[in-house]
């Protein structure tokens, strides 16, 4: 019965010790897919450049619906690599900056910069005297889609849309389309025109576009909510597409990526031929932007009359928000692994997969430096 027992407790350390082998060498296989306790704890996924660093614990956020499919997809890989939950609620660049000005996310998407009165609003939530700052992050065209049976390709000019838009035409057998469209078989049809009924960047650079390209037939400023009067309206840009893809006659503005199985509007630039909307066109316009922001602010300055042959004029930029100092230490490291994979080769490699332009290399390599100076 002596030997028995001892048997048994032989065996039962012997099983103990073998998990423990296993335990380590689990740990060990952990470590080659990256982990590098010399760099600081470190953990790197093993199929992709994702640094976990210090991240833990998860990350609230809300803003831009246009990167939504963006952030969609980098989250997926974040989370899988560094086990950090990450909500975007995607509820639209207004709702995101007031969040963030309010202190209720770790960080914002905006497809327009801050306001200075929205700097001055931060400044109460970024502690050490820091404020918030813009980081370009997203590209991509304003995609224009449209419903209208039997006619797949259409092109439309600044003034046209303009007109289309503030009501001025309201059948899409008007002259003004026909004439850009001459072997089009244009149906006599109401234009069902919508626009976003929250606040939006992606509706602040839609009527930029339209004031620059267009003065004369444009006459309200650009800002984030809607101001033409007329057409119908819908939420965020998953909300403005549906109303598109089921209404007949109908037009409406979107990021590129929500404009899937639908027909989408060429640009009449005045280059040699209509510019459609892709994320290689995009990018000729980006490339295109200037840096205005100041100190580490990198707010640009899009081009929006560009006649480059293929560049795509109506773009957007989406920022990520942050404080540049103050910002809370709990979300800080999950904020900044973060931010730091999105900006990096790989995950800007991401965006051309899912219908988004990657920012150029002059301008994602400042983000990057920026983003390690974060406090």
């Amino acid at each position: 019965m002596k030997l028995q027992r001892k048997n048994r407790r032989a065996l039962a350390l012997g099983a103990l010790a073998v998990s423990g082998a296993l335990a380590l060498t689990a740990c060990g296989s952990d470590d080659t897919g990256g982990k590098n306790n010399a760099g600081g704890g470190s953990t790197t996924a093993s199929n992709s450049s994702v640094k976990c660093d210090d991240a833990k614990g998860q990350l609230l956020a809300d803003g831009s619906s246009a990167q939504k499919n963006a952030i969609d997809a980098w989250v997926k890989e974040f989370s899988q690599a560094c086990g950090v939950q990450i909500n975007y609620k995607g509820g639209g660049s207004g709702a995101g900056i007031t969040a963030f000005t309010q202190g209720q996310v770790a960080f914002a998407g905006s497809d327009s910069p801050l306001k200075p009165e929205e700097v001055t609003a931060s400044q109460k939530i970024c502690t050490d005297g820091g404020q918030g700052i813009d980081l370009p992050m997203v590209g991509g065209p304003i995609a224009v889609g449209y419903n209208l049976p039997g006619v797949d390709d259409l092109v439309l000019d600044a003034p046209t849309l303009a007109k289309i838009f503030d009501s001025k035409i309201k059948n899409w057998d008007d002259a003004a389309i026909k004439k850009l469209n001459p072997d089009a078989k244009l149906p006599n049809l109401k234009i069902q025109a919508f626009h976003r009924s929250d606040e939006s960047g992606t509706t602040d650079n839609f009527t930029k576009y339209l004031k620059a390209a267009a003065p004369q037939n444009w006459k309200y400023e650009g800002g984030k909510a809607w101001q033409a009067k007329g057409g119908q309206a819908a939420p965020q840009s998953s909300g403005l597409a549906q109303q598109v893809k089921q209404t007949e006659g109908a037009i409406g503005y979107f990021e590129l990526s929500y404009a899937k199985d639908m027909s989408t509007v060429a640009i009449d630039t005045g280059a040699s031929a209509p510019v459609k909307a892709t994320v290689e066109n995009a990018s000729k316009a980006i490339a295109d932007a200037k840096i205005v922001g100041t100190g580490k602010d990198l707010s640009l300055e899009l081009n929006y009359k560009t006649k480059a042959e293929g560049a795509y004029p109506m773009v957007l930029v989406t920022y990520e928000i942050v404080c540049d100092k103050g910002n809370k230490s709990d979300t800080l490291p999950a904020t900044k692994a973060f931010l730091n994979y999105i900006a990096s080769e790989d995950g800007q490699k991401l965006l051309a997969q899912n219908d988004y332009a990657p920012i150029p290399d002059e301008i994602i390599s400042k983000v990057r430096t920026t983003i390690e100076g974060l406090s």
